[in-house]
């Protein structure tokens, strides 16, 4: 299992360079204001329903019965499932698509209401919806092939495909001059990528004999159970889009540059969560489901323990550099270009607060397969729905209540992924479906160590640094050159001593 998260969390992590310099680009060219804005509104639109027709539902109800038909030799039957899935998947897709086109400025009307107060950036925002929102169908394919070579464990197209919609903004970014705006360059890189990610995702799939034909779509017993595990899992989906979409009601009444503000905050938050969230969830899940369908209870829940020691080790030290120089992260990595200081501090505070929740984030993958992998979609739905309502409530107390501006939007965030992974672990262990083995809890002291040392490390180089460090170019940047390097050290360090205590495989040594 660790040569896979190796595997997988490799192509993510190459995913997320290129993300992170789509980012810096974004940034220095956007910058935060009303191109900007309207842009990040126009480029989430599709990645929340992407999160209710995609990943967020295809891997809970469509993997977990894909993998148990695969792993018992049904093969043909497992394909005759992907295609009818797949027929009616594109059938609500079409009718969803024409809907939404003719529809969106009554949408973003709905949104973001608040960017009605500046002349031009709701019709803006319109139309950039309208050229990013088609990407949504053609994910949508490529998620499905995606889950099928995670369920027979082939793992790495599904892990590098997410790279091409870096490379399509960076190219499009570059050309910007050749637009309208910039804004307009982003957006047709978005669309740009999604066909690039079909045509990969489809050879990918053909070169292991995995593939997808539409047919009439015929309700059989096996669709009718996917669409009722599907219509669990939607709910909870759906009500996972909710809190983002409160993100964007609320954060279109603050500041012009609110909305990119608390984007850049996030994107810094998914860098970890992006490599080992969707490592660990990638590889846990059919691993789960396909030792479950052959009655292998102990080799499930050693992979289950196993992936939760090593989200604690990997995202602790994370939270703790988030929220002790989130300014110094946010300044050496943005402020360029159309992106100015006070930018970056306003997306500090709201790091920070992101920074907080950063390891809950990482362990609903982990523990939302104890139920996935039994084919139980219901539960996870309902326990989605109650961190959700805590996460609104959370918001509106902090921003309109308060007045903590984005940073409340991100806390909101963090203490409902919390509520979230304290339920599903709650319900798991009171059904007996989730056992901590002694080899997790003797990992828990060298990853809290781990993550302190991250702490101080990293506080100390940047007070120290900034004392010795007197000049203007590049400042910033050396700061937080020496905060990682020795961070770093002394992670690395504590890693080291207590190897054998952690989930490392063979790399702990004999």
């Amino acid at each position: 299992m660790f040569k896979r998260l190796l595997s997988v969390g490799g192509f993510t992590l190459l995913s997320r360079i290129t993300g992170f310099l789509r980012d810096v680009l974004q940034a220095k060219i956007l910058g935060a204001g009303v191109l900007s804005d309207a842009f990040v509104v126009a480029f989430l639109f599709p990645g929340y329903f992407r999160t209710i027709f995609g990943e967020g539902t295809v891997n809970p109800a469509f993997l977990p019965r894909y993998a148990t038909l695969w792993a018992r030799g049904e093969k043909n039957a497992a394909a005759t499932f992907a295609d009818r899935v797949f027929s009616w998947q594109m059938l609500v897709q079409v009718v969803f698509l024409v809907l939404a086109m003719a529809f969106m400025p009554a949408i973003m009307h709905v949104i973001s209401p608040g960017f009605a107060k500046n002349p031009g950036q709701l019709p803006l925002t319109v139309s950039l919806a309208r050229i990013t929102f088609p990407y949504l169908i053609l994910t949508v394919v490529a998620i499905q092939i995606s889950a099928m070579l995670n369920a027979v464990e082939r793992f790495w197209a599904a892990a590098a495909w997410s790279n091409f919609q870096n490379v399509a903004m960076i190219g499009t970014l570059l050309l910007s001059n050749w637009f309208p705006n910039a804004a307009y360059a982003a957006a047709w890189g978005v669309l740009i990528s999604g066909f690039l990610q079909l045509f990969f995702m489809l050879w990918a799939g053909a070169r292991h004999g995995l593939s997808l034909r539409i047919t009439w779509p015929r309700w059989t017993p096996e669709i009718k159970e996917f669409f009722m595990a599907l219509g669990a899992v939607t709910i909870g989906a759906a009500s996972v889009v909710v809190a983002p979409f409160i993100d964007l009601v609320l954060a279109s009444y603050l500041a012009a540059g609110s909305r990119s503000e608390l984007y850049y905050a996030d994107r810094i938050n998914q860098l970890p969560l992006g490599v080992l969230g969707i490592a660990i969830g990638t590889v846990l899940l059919p691993e789960m489901s396909a030792k479950l369908a052959l009655g292998d209870r102990d080799g499930s829940d050693r992979a289950q323990n196993r992936s939760a020691a090593l989200s604690l080790l990997f995202t602790l030290p994370f939270l703790a550099a988030f929220t002790v120089i989130p300014q110094t992260i946010m300044r050496a990595v943005f402020v360029r270009g159309h992106f100015s200081t006070e930018d970056a501090l306003l997306s500090a505070a709201a790091l920070g607060a992101y920074g907080i929740g950063l390891p809950a984030m990482a362990l609903v993958r982990v523990f939302g397969p104890t139920f996935y992998a039994r084919h139980d979609t219901r539960t996870p739905a309902r326990v989605t729905v109650a961190a959700v309502v805590v996460n609104i409530a959370v918001k509106l107390a902090l921003v309109r209540g308060a007045g903590f501006g984005i940073a409340g939007l991100a806390l909101g965030t963090a203490i409902g992924a919390w509520v979230n992974v304290g339920l599903l672990v709650f319900l798991a262990r009171r059904r007996d479906l989730l056992k901590f083995s002694r080899d997790f809890w003797r990992a828990l002291v060298p990853i809290v160590l781990a993550a302190a040392g991250t702490a101080g490390a990293a506080y100390a180089a940047v007070d120290i640094g900034g004392g010795l460090l007197h000049f203007h170019l590049f400042r910033q940047q050396a700061l937080l050159a020496l905060a990682i390097l020795a961070s770093g050290i002394v992670y690395g360090a504590v890693v080291l001593i207590f190897r054998k205590r952690l989930p490392l495989g063979r790399f702990a040594g004999s």
